[in-house]
């Protein structure tokens, strides 16, 4: 992967508008944003474009460098990383409650670093509030930046002084072809730490108590010389126990992420067995038209490894739509499978991105059909005449029939398995796309 952008770290207190300023720096909501303390929690990472420069933005949970509970530590610890990889800091303030102690405390650690720090002061919606600007003089930082993140007030004046801060990157952009892999499943089988696992390092937080990630977090990651982003995502609960406002819309930008990655990693406790939410969770991505692959992790708790064979049999039982997607035992907590799991993405992937020569699709079909003949339909047998691929990332087809109404939804579901066989398509999804056309007549001489 090539240079990485130069690395802008939001920092401050809870609660003084850091996900906010974060989602108007990146032109997304990509960052949850709640009038509640410790929304944040992991780091989150967007890009930011302005005139000729570009910089990757971190935004970071709400910084207490005095906290000893073992959750806050951890949300520290994410903090000190972001801070650790960043050339520009911006201290985030609220304006309107004035400088407290806890900001002090931050502003001293701050000071004590060698990299360039703009105060922000945040929630200075107009003229009238910038005598509140005395309160945060106090710090002793300067320059101070009066801004309204939810507005965008004084945004521009910020980041016409954050421009020339940043280093110059070297090197070519990050790959744009990076596979995107959402990392999905109930709260608390895994996920997080199967992420940490890869990548080798502590890069979400990871804690027994279920819900710990609110956040979508990417993680760009190489591995065996291939370039992937991890999306981690909140664990998705069933709708009778989603009853916080946060967990709703966690679980609304869990499954938003889903469209912007190529594979799933749907994450099962071994321990546990399949539930009906696991399956759930499998439909949301295969009817995303993600490629998906079955991780059974926490592998080591489980007393007997003859239970695996057991176990994929009911994976295949609860999620037949997902007979094809291959099956991977890991412990993200001894780091074990890992090696056999991006075998599996490997294999996904490039399936996914697969194309097929328009020779070989068509004597597939021709071959299958002649098989197995497609029954009528309210009197109506289709005839399938010619058949393309459109495009990839899943791999959809173009199918001309004479009634596309005469394609009965189980005689779909053969032909999309009947190119899967041909064509190797496991753990991804297919998609046919029917069009009408009436077959050609035969030209009259005179």
């Amino acid at each position: 992967m090539g240079t990485r952008l130069p690395a802008i770290a939001i920092v401050g207190r809870p609660n003084v508008g850091k996900s906010t300023l974060f989602n108007r720096l990146v032109a997304s909501r990509k960052a949850l944003v709640r009038d509640t303390p410790g929304v944040t929690r992991d780091r989150i990472e967007g890009v930011c474009h302005f005139g000729r420069w570009s910089g990757r933005v971190i935004d970071t949970g709400g910084l207490d460098p005095t906290a000893s509970e073992s959750l806050t530590a951890q949300v520290r610890r994410q903090v000190l990383a972001a801070i650790a990889e960043s050339d520009v800091l911006l201290f985030v303030v609220d304006a309107r409650d004035g400088i407290t102690a806890l900001d002090e405390e931050v502003g001293r650690l701050l000071r004590k670093l060698a990299k360039p720090v703009l105060v922000v002061a945040n929630k200075v919606e107009g003229p009238s509030q910038e005598a509140d600007l005395a309160d945060v003089h106090r710090l002793g930082m300067a320059p101070v930046f009066p801004v309204s993140a939810e507005h965008g007030r004084g945004i521009g004046e910020l980041l016409d002084a954050l421009g020339p801060l940043l280093p110059s990157a070297a090197g070519e952009p990050e790959d744009a072809q990076a596979v995107r892999i959402a990392v999905v499943g109930r709260p608390n089988v895994g996920k997080s730490s199967l992420v940490n696992a890869i990548v080798g390092e502590e890069r979400v937080v990871v804690h027994a108590e279920p819900g710990t990630t609110r956040d979508a977090v990417d993680t760009p990651v190489t591995f065996r010389d291939r370039h992937y982003v991890l999306v981690d995502t909140a664990g998705l609960r069933r709708k009778g126990r989603t009853v916080e406002a946060l967990d709703r819309l966690a679980a609304v930008m869990a499954r938003r992420s889903l469209t912007r990655c190529d594979l799933a990693l749907v994450v099962v406790d071994a321990g546990e067995g399949v539930t009906a939410q696991d399956v759930r969770i499998a439909g949301y991505a295969e009817a995303a038209g993600r490629g998906v692959v079955l991780v059974v992790n926490k592998w080591d708790i489980v007393a007997s490894p003859d239970r695996a064979p057991g176990l994929v049999r009911m994976l295949r039982d609860r999620m037949p739509f997902l007979a094809h997607a291959p099956v991977v035992f890991t412990s993200a907590r001894l780091g074990t499978g890992l090696d056999t799991l991006f075998d599996a993405v490997g294999d996904v992937a490039g399936a996914y991105a697969k194309e097929v020569s328009t020779g070989e699709l068509n004597r597939v079909l021709t071959q299958a059909i002649a098989r197995r003949p497609p029954a009528g339909v309210r009197g109506r047998t289709l005839k399938v005449y010619y058949a393309t691929q459109i495009g990839t990332r899943p791999p959809t087809f173009l199918l001309f029939v004479n009634d596309p109404s005469a394609l009965h939804f189980s005689y779909e579901r053969y032909l999309v398995n009947a190119l899967r066989d041909a064509f190797g398509f496991a753990g991804c999804a297919v998609r046919l796309r029917l069009r009408r056309r009436r077959p050609s007549r035969p030209r009259v001489s005179r």
